[in-house]
């Protein structure tokens, strides 16, 4: 069995409620009201919730995430060409320009079970589990009957594991539903052949805020895998692993799935918060190679033509250039806003700016501070079809076919050497990596030689630079 290790985000006590990692806070201002109160698409109880007069949110906080310790670790079935992978017009939710406010679909329900099932665990006793226990639950359940509940009571990695010996998992990848009340753990799918090789399939640190906490769907990238290239049509098991460094923690896993293989790998460049430093620096490094980049910038900050953000016109000019500029929004935590009628405000504002500023990516989310919860990821998908996440400091890939629209992983772009890695390992199981930026100088993105050499390793690579539109036509019109 290979050794485990931990993210710095793992390693780090539980403390309740937990304070967001990797964190620089900035000062911000209070927002505008919102406008008057449109009429909603589907029938919920959000339409009993009244927006006239709502105030907007006050007490901005500064964004960035601040890095722990870089050196800590844990441990498509369509085309060649995505513009080839389907019919843009049979994509649900891909928009033709400017976006409409509010969505036509609840992403999160449509897309919920991708792929076909390979395990509902309606039979538990084909598990064993070491280093910790593990039941049937039938009270908390995604799917069906019952889910597996995983539980240690000291600081033990949980290991579970199944005979698979009869299954064939070549170009295949993997989803399961997750649920969890103890943050920043990580949950491996660890594929053993008959020979002792392995492929790690891991979600290196889940975000979901606590005590708000639900379901979601985890498709995680591979972290590892041995040098002699596993068998999987000759496997021996399949071991689910929860890696932790708490006094306790406790999983719920349900619905593990399969998912075809795409034909190449993928790789999202990311950045957050609008700063001029990437029009002045980064931008001109792209353009030479046609990268383009997924921007995430503040309204506030632009509309008070904050030092060193870019401004309106120079977005615009970005997104002609080939960028897609997506909501962050209010850069508060959204998950410690009281009540649903501030999430609902806070949501509505903050695309409502971007739709009105011509912004083409509204339709997608990066959530400030990577802050969510279960009550706000449900008022997202009133707004947004896509976003997250999940981030980590290390390697944190996702498939493409089989994860959750509103809670993708991401790596922080700290570090050339985890960041060219990310791209190898993209490029090598034809998965994508998203990396995340936010401005030189600063501890949770790399020196700016550094990133003139991965632009450079990328453009070497057997991957396609991809925007949120493209993640989605794969997630939503492939498979």
């Amino acid at each position: 069995m290979s050794s485990l290790s931990v993210d710095a985000a793992v390693t780090a006590p539980y403390l309740a409620p937990p304070a967001p990692d990797y964190r620089i806070y900035n000062n911000g201002n209070t927002v505008c009201t919102v406008g008057s109160h449109m009429s909603r698409k589907r029938s919920t109880r959000r339409r009993f919730l009244t927006l006239a007069g709502a105030t907007g949110l006050a007490g901005m906080a500064g964004c960035t995430d601040r890095l722990k310790s870089a050196g800590d670790e844990i441990g498509d079935g369509v085309s060649d060409e995505l513009s080839d992978s389907s019919d843009d017009s049979s994509v649900p939710g891909l928009a033709d320009g400017v976006p409409s406010l509010e969505t036509d679909f609840d992403s999160r329900e449509e897309f919920r079970d991708p792929g076909e099932s390979f395990d509902d665990f309606s039979d538990i006793d084909a598990w064993s589990v070491s280093g910790g226990s593990g039941e049937a639950d039938t009270d908390i359940v995604f799917d069906g009957d019952q889910s597996f509940k995983l539980q240690s009571n000291g600081s033990q990695n949980i290991i579970a594991e199944r005979s698979v010996g009869d299954e064939d998992l070549t170009e295949t990848d993997l989803s399961f539903a997750v649920r969890t009340t103890t943050p920043n753990i990580a949950v491996n799918l660890r594929l053993v052949d008959q020979f002792g090789s392995e492929k790690v399939y891991s979600l290196r640190n889940i975000r979901y805020r606590t005590p708000d906490i639900g379901w979601f769907r985890a498709s995680p990238g591979v972290f590892q895998q041995s040098e002699y290239e596993p068998s999987l049509d000759l496997l021996d098991r399949i071991e689910i692993q929860v890696l932790h460094s708490t006094q306790e923690a406790e999983v719920w896993i349900d619905d593990l799935r399969t998912h075809e293989t795409p034909d190449k790998g993928y790789v999202m460049l990311s950045w957050d918060d609008g700063m001029r430093d990437f029009y002045e620096t980064a931008a001109p490094m792209h353009d030479e190679y046609g990268f383009p980049a997924v921007q995430a910038p503040v309204p506030q900050w632009v509309e008070q033509a904050r030092d060193g953000v870019m401004s309106l016109s120079e977005l615009q000019e970005r997104q002609a250039e080939g960028d897609q500029i997506v909501v962050h929004g209010t850069h508060n935590p959204i998950h410690e806003l009281d009540d649903e009628q501030s999430i609902e405000t806070r949501l509505r504002q903050d695309k409502q700016w971007f739709v009105q500023n011509d912004f083409e990516g509204a339709n997608y989310i990066v959530f400030p501070h990577n802050s969510f919860d279960k009550t706000s990821l449900e008022f997202a998908t009133d707004y947004h079809y896509c976003g997250g996440f999940n981030q980590s400091g290390n390697v944190n890939l996702t498939s493409v076919y089989g994860f959750d629209p509103l809670v993708l992983p991401r790596t922080i772009g700290h570090d050339l050497e985890i960041a060219k890695r990310s791209v190898d390992l993209a490029a090598q199981h034809n998965q994508c990596t998203i990396l995340n930026f936010h401005e030189f100088g600063m501890e949770n993105t790399m020196p700016e030689g550094d990133y003139e050499t991965l632009l450079e390793h990328i453009n070497d690579a057997d991957v396609e630079v991809i925007t949120f539109d493209d993640l989605w036509k794969l997630r939503a019109g492939g498979e």
